[in-house]
């Protein structure tokens, strides 16, 4: 019998957390262990492995009411080998949140909710990725970009902003768009 990785005493119920993937529920704070064999068979069939992984939806952007778990900073024990849990940090609108893993039999534990968001990011297939170091920077880019977005949305009000949006992409687009730019810098260095 499992016990909940983050209230050690409560034991776990056998759950479903998607069709095909079988989990075990703590009745208590209600998160959810997914042991690795379970995991794996119930990814492999989703997966192309010859497409590469991206981010497709900005965890930033995420527009949804979830707030993170109470229980969702306190350090966690594999229910399986008892190892430490690592932790990998997805930062939504609300806060960030962790989905933990522990880093010798590969089971995943999600807090209440936590689930649900992995789904609606189109990470649920690819937990694995939020570990890796190329989602650490893939979405430290896009966290820099929409941070830039928004300041020029301050700055200069959604009317201009947007027209230079729109500019940039055009410029990005068209094969002599660095011209376009140069232009323009060099307008505004004079």
């Amino acid at each position: 019998m499992y016990q909940c990785p983050k209230e050690g005493n409560v034991d776990l119920q056998d759950s479903q957390l998607a069709p095909g993937l079988a989990a075990h529920a703590c009745p208590s704070c209600g998160g959810n262990w997914i042991p690795p064999e379970a995991y794996v068979t119930w990814q492999q069939p989703q997966v192309d492995p010859d497409q590469p992984i991206q981010v497709s939806l900005l965890p930033l952007s995420l527009q949804t009411p979830f707030q993170p778990a109470p229980l969702d900073n306190r350090a966690a024990l594999c229910p399986d080998c008892r190892s430490y849990l690592v932790r990998g940090r997805i930062t939504i609108q609300q806060g960030a949140f962790y989905v933990e893993r522990c880093p010798n039999c590969k089971g995943i534990w999600c807090d209440a909710g936590e689930w649900e968001i992995l789904q609606q990011l189109g990470l649920d297939t690819h937990i694995d990725y939020i570990f890796s170091a190329d989602w650490q920077a893939q979405v430290r880019e896009l966290e820099h970009t929409e941070r830039e977005k928004q300041a020029t949305l301050d700055k200069l009000g959604p009317e201009i902003a947007h027209r230079i949006f729109e500019l940039a992409d055009l410029l990005e687009q068209h094969p002599n768009g660095d011209f376009g730019v140069a232009y323009l810098m060099r307008r505004f260095e004079q």
